[in-house]
């Protein structure tokens, strides 16, 4: 059985881009479409769907780095962040997030703000994006720009705060000074696999803690109570400790095909409490 193909809208500007959604907000947008390929022979669903394809919108691809601040347009590719010098010496994590994300026709293809849209709880862009308290800008023709923090765009799984006639535009983080940058993802092997955990640290001198964990709950998640237990001064005092922080963060791995809940939080909490500077 043979299905009618897509229909694809391809517009001209982001305004062009932003009017279409309006006039059908059940336009999918897609930009790398990594995601999509993927899942296209086996979820048929996606055959009926109709798509506004953005990924040759130059006013999207730009990336900024101002006196305090770092901009991603929704185009930026996880390849424009490895190759570029800035990110390597300011946001490591963003690189080392970067270069676990499939292989590197991905990285080429794939955007930070796909990553963001497609709303996985094993995510590996969002977890380091969220460590560096990233905003994420939305736009629709009807209501202009919003912006709302990565650590509260996730309402649910594979639910957020995008409204269907807004589009993402933008990632932005503060530009800060870390002392401390971690990234760290387990999976089944080195490359090209879904995390069965991933954790993202930083610390700045102003800001403190930030730590976000990846396959551990329905979506990725801020560890607030861990945070606020290190920027006390307090270090735990065993992973077994923590691990019971960290159930306080809303950490509730399940059981699934790629790894069980008890290894997950297990693994959570020994990730960090390795990572953690001992002075």
């Amino acid at each position: 059985m043979t299905t009618a193909a897509p229909a694809i809208a391809l517009p001209d500007t982001l305004d062009d881009a932003l009017a279409r959604l309006a006039d059908n907000p059940a336009l999918t947008p897609i930009a790398g479409a990594t995601d999509l390929l993927v899942h296209w022979p086996d979820h048929h669903e996606a055959h009926d769907r109709d798509y506004l394809d953005l990924s040759h919108l130059r006013e999207l691809r730009q990336v900024a780095f101002t006196d305090d601040t770092v901009t991603l347009g929704a185009l930026t590719t996880y390849w424009d962040v490895i190759r570029d010098p800035r990110f390597r010496a300011e946001l490591p994590i963003l690189v080392e997030a970067a270069r676990t994300v499939g292989a590197i026709q991905i990285q080429a293809r794939g955007t930070w703000a796909g990553n963001i849209a497609n709303a996985s709880p094993a995510a590996d862009g969002v977890p380091a994006l969220m460590a560096c308290d990233a905003v994420v800008h939305l736009a629709s023709a009807a209501r202009g720009e919003t912006a709302v923090p990565l650590a509260e765009f996730f309402t649910g799984y594979k639910q957020m705060r995008r409204e269907p006639d807004e589009l993402i535009i933008r990632i932005s983080l503060p530009r800060r000074t870390y002392g401390f940058q971690y990234f760290e993802k387990v999976g089944a092997r080195n490359a090209q696999t879904i995390a069965k955990v991933g954790v993202s640290m930083t610390r700045s001198t102003d800001h403190g803690w930030r730590i976000a964990a990846a396959s551990v709950a329905p979506t990725t998640i801020r560890c607030r109570a861990t945070e606020q237990l290190l920027d006390s001064g307090t270090f735990p005092v065993s992973p077994e400790a923590l691990e019971k922080t960290l159930a306080g963060d809303g950490v509730a791995p399940i059981d699934d095909i790629r790894s069980t809940a008890a290894y997950r939080r297990t693994v959570l909490a020994r990730i960090i409490w390795h990572a953690l500077p001992r002075t």
